[in-house]
């Protein structure tokens, strides 16, 4: 895809995504009802729900005492199917250290599964401002995207732009190297997987190309496909592993150079999620391949490279995949990023690749990037989203902009108060995304 094609599209969505903020209709949205708040979101805090006219379902949380700014929150995931207000439900218990901060938290579950970034970001921005019409009205609005969701975060920030819905980003544990380039190790995993394991799909079922995830009709459950990782790699029972089990696993983490823990997970995202974007989002075209990649890290390089599967991305799923997923860096107000450095779903590396599509739309100065030396993805702890919050209000409200350093002591001092840990490296840099997944050819 070439730069002007992709400065066409990301005009063209700028577009759209304006007009339809202004065709949101407000008068045509329900006012949210009272709800059963989930666990530890503190006392006193009150719930409000609903499913919005898209049919996204939304919980919001306002604690007793509320310090009059919003969280907005922009799940990870995706998840696949029909959406469901359990999802909400999920992600505010998980993230309750918002409203136990003082602050309004709403988060929905989005109008649709699957990977469609650009719906998600539009599902946000109608949900901040059914919060106004409907709630309260907010001082200032901060955008957290977790995840799958820093991307439809960072997404909305850049499209929605006009009169400064959103006063700041919080983006943590996100996979922000866009749509086109972030999944690429995910069909490294299939085919080297494929070449090991002959199971998936086996030999005896129909063939097709693995950058597609699975046939529109295929059967396979994940019980199945994880009785068949299990039969080859014994990831349920390690101690059971054989020396011809462990000889695969060995080559599939290093030179995959995923941790043992997430090969089940990443190759269900491998099949399902690849499906989901070949046959739901790219008009059954893969925007995958893996053609000029040369894989390194195996007892037999030569025979591995020698024995994969080859395929080619298709030049319009790509443009596709792009339009919709990829990110142009253009966002007005601050943002601030945290990632754990051993972080087995989303690879630290991917914060490189955010730091250069921020600094490339001139835009590098209005990002902090942090990092701690955890290996969890989903949730770090505590005080370090309080730091965060409160280097980020200070920077937005009085222009104070945050370093590493000043975080890390600010995880520290908030520790007192909430416990846990506190795991920030001020000095860590993470290295170009292409030093962990290969370079491959581009349409």
């Amino acid at each position: 895809m070439t730069p002007r094609h992709i400065l066409c599209s990301a005009l063209l969505l700028s577009l759209s995504a304006a007009a339809l903020a202004a065709r949101f209709d407000m008068a045509a949205e329900a006012a949210p009802a009272p709800a059963a708040c989930p666990p530890g979101v503190g006392e006193g805090t009150t719930c409000l729900a609903g499913q919005d006219s898209a049919g996204a379902f939304y919980l919001v949380a306002m604690p007793k005492a509320w310090n009059g700014d919003l969280v907005l929150h922009a799940h990870g995931g995706p998840f696949l199917g029909a959406p469901t207000a359990k999802r909400t439900a999920e992600d505010l218990e998980r993230w309750s250290i918002m409203p136990r901060l003082g602050y309004a938290w709403a988060g929905s579950s989005y109008r649709q599964g699957g990977v469609a970034v650009t719906a998600a970001a539009e599902d946000n921005e109608r949900l901040r401002q059914l919060f106004i019409a409907k709630v309260a009205k907010p001082r200032q609005v901060y955008l957290h995207g977790q995840s799958w969701g820093a991307s439809v975060a960072a997404k909305g920030a850049e499209l929605f732009t006009a009169g400064k819905p959103y006063d700041a980003v919080l983006l943590t544990a996100g996979v922000l190297g866009g749509g086109t380039r972030s999944y690429d190790f995910r069909l490294d995993l299939r085919v080297v997987y494929q070449h090991l394991c002959r199971n998936h799909p086996l030999p005896t079922e129909p063939q097709y190309p693995l950058n597609i995830g699975l046939p529109a009709d295929a059967k396979l459950t994940q019980a199945e496909l994880a009785r068949r990782t299990d039969e080859c790699l014994a990831l349920g029972k390690p101690a059971e592993r054989t020396p011809e089990q462990a000889a695969k696993v060995k080559v599939i983490t290093d030179v995959i150079r995923i941790p043992e823990r997430s090969i089940g997970a990443h190759l269900n995202w491998a099949t399902w999620h690849f499906q989901d974007v070949t046959h739901k989002r790219t008009g059954g075209a893969s925007p995958f391949g893996n053609m000029g990649v040369v894989y390194a890290g195996s007892t037999d390089d030569a025979a591995l490279n020698a024995g994969v599967a080859r395929y080619a991305a298709d030049p319009k799923a790509v443009a596709t995949l792009a339009a919709d997923a990829d990110l142009g860096g253009r966002i007005p107000v601050p943002v601030l990023s945290v990632h754990a450095i051993h972080d087995g779903t989303a690879f630290v590396e991917l914060q490189h690749s955010f730091g250069r599509t921020m600094a490339a739309a001139g835009r590098g100065d209005g990002l902090v990037q942090t990092y701690t030396g955890d290996r969890d993805h989903s949730y770090l702890s505590d005080p370090s989203y309080a730091a965060l919050m409160e280097a980020l209000a200070a920077w937005t409200t009085q222009g104070a902009k945050p370093t590493p350093e000043g975080i890390a002591a600010g995880c520290e001092k908030a520790r007192a108060a909430l416990g846990s840990t506190c795991r920030f490296e001020p000095g860590y840099v993470p290295k170009p995304l292409d030093t962990r997944v290969p370079a491959r050819a581009k349409p």
